[in-house]
């Protein structure tokens, strides 16, 4: 984007301002990787095929959810949604309102939440979908197949390491305390 600095010139600046701290380069260069590809590919979605049909990236990831997955319960969709269950109550209420989600109540318990799609919810996802795809496909247009199989498979193996041995490395580092409540970013009055 016009007014950004590139990939690589970022990464010419954090080497030049680590200068001679012992870090593992390849490493840092993975996860910061990570993170803007995720960004860059979130924002041309969003503003390429998801705001046409009133979504946002959360919103679209749920409704995939509940598609492949199903009628499921709200703990289940916001785990594979990766976001929290209060983040889910929100935006399920408003594609229910919307017409495109149905909320139910489990048949044998009572406290849980189900989820479905309607048949709007349907055709909408059958709809954006196809151009959701387009647009992967438009991100990924410098890798041929076998790179993309390649950084798939990178990838969830960055994924496996954090969900099999995340908990226990955070205990390490934290000497078994809990993490430290997050934050919204704001400072407290005072």
């Amino acid at each position: 984007m016009p007014g950004q600095r590139s990939i690589t010139q970022a990464e010419k600046l954090a080497e030049a301002k680590l200068g001679g701290i012992p870090v593992r380069h390849e490493q840092m260069a993975v996860v910061a990787n990570i993170y803007r590809a995720a960004s860059a590919v979130r924002q041309h979605l969003e503003n390429s095929v998801l705001r046409g049909a009133d979504l946002t990236w959360t919103a679209f990831v749920v409704l995939w959810v509940v598609w492949v997955w199903g009628e499921s319960e709200t703990r289940h969709v916001a785990e594979e949604a990766g976001i929290s269950k209060g983040t889910l109550t929100g935006v399920s209420r408003t594609l229910e309102k919307r017409g495109l989600i149905k909320r139910a109540g489990h048949p044998t318990d009572g406290r849980l939440v189900l989820l479905s799609l309607t048949e709007e919810g349907e055709e909408l996802m059958r709809r954006v979908f196809p151009a959701f795809n387009e647009e992967e496909a438009f991100v990924t247009a410098r890798l041929d197949d076998e790179d993309c199989r390649t950084v798939a498979d990178g990838l969830r193996r960055v994924v496996l390491q954090v969900e099999e041995h995340g908990e226990e490395r955070r205990l390490t580092l934290l000497d078994g305390a809990p993490p430290a409540p997050r934050r919204s970013g704001r400072r407290a009055q005072g």
